[in-house]
Parts: C-alpha cells; structure tokens; sequence
C-alpha cells in the first residue's frame, strides 16, 4: 500500500475517531472527559465535542484527495500535538486525571505523529503555489 493511500485510511480512521469523541466519553469517561457525570453535564466538553466533530467531518473530506487539504491536515497533526501536551501537563495537576494518560492523550500523539509521517512520506509537505487567471 502506497503511503497517500495510507494517509488517505488514517484520516478516515482520526475523522470517524473525532466524530465518536461524544460516545467514546460516555463508555470510557476517566480517559476521555474532565468532568463527573455524564457528557452532556459540561459545557466545556461539548464545546470540545463540537469542534472535534467538526474536524472529524473536515477530516473525512480531506481523506479524497489529501494534496487539496494540506493546510487542514497540518493543522490536525499540530493541534492535536499542543492538546495533548497541555492535557497531559494537566492530568498531573488537576485530582483524579492520571487515566488521561491511557486515553486521550495518547490517542492524539499517535494519531498526529502518524499523519505527520504519511505526510511526509507521500511527499505533501507543502502547497503547490496556485495560479491566478488574470481576466
């Protein structure tokens, strides 16, 4: 399998990851919500909920054709870098939030460090410059 085909799988696989972020806390909340109760008892999370779905759907698309998505992916990959070291920071000072560090926090590392390298291994490491019609 050629790594554009793979990159193609993997951003299904995180679209339809990010679109279950709701389901995945309700099932497993001690890794996946920062809050007692169920999900929908925190403002906070389903606003995070609402911008991971919204990705997810992103995400999905750019799986057609990845080399018209760049800016879209890239932004995944590091986004997802800088949330999980921020969780991850604050699974160690904030009480009862050390299953963060089996759940969501891994979750991101792998799956940014994984599109980075599909990335990079398809050869999309930057936009192609787009020409302007001039009439």
């Amino acid at each position: 399998m050629s790594p554009y085909k793979a990159l193609q799988i993997v951003l299904v696989v995180f679209g339809v990851v990010a679109i279950g972020l709701y389901p995945l806390a309700a099932v497993w909340p001690s890794g996946w919500a920062w809050h007692a109760g169920p999900p929908h008892h925190s403002d906070y999370f389903m606003m995070i909920v609402g911008l991971y779905v919204t990705l997810g759907v992103f995400l999905l698309i750019a799986a057609r054709n990845p080399r018209d998505h760049l800016s879209l992916i890239w932004f995944a990959v590091w986004s997802s870098v800088v949330h999980a070291v921020i969780m991850a920071v604050q699974s160690f000072t904030s009480e009862h939030q050390m299953g963060h560090l089996v759940g969501d926090v891994p979750a991101l590392l792998v799956a940014a460090i994984v599109v980075a390298v599909l990335m990079r291994a398809s050869g999309l490491t930057r936009s192609e410059p787009v020409a302007l019609s001039s009439g």
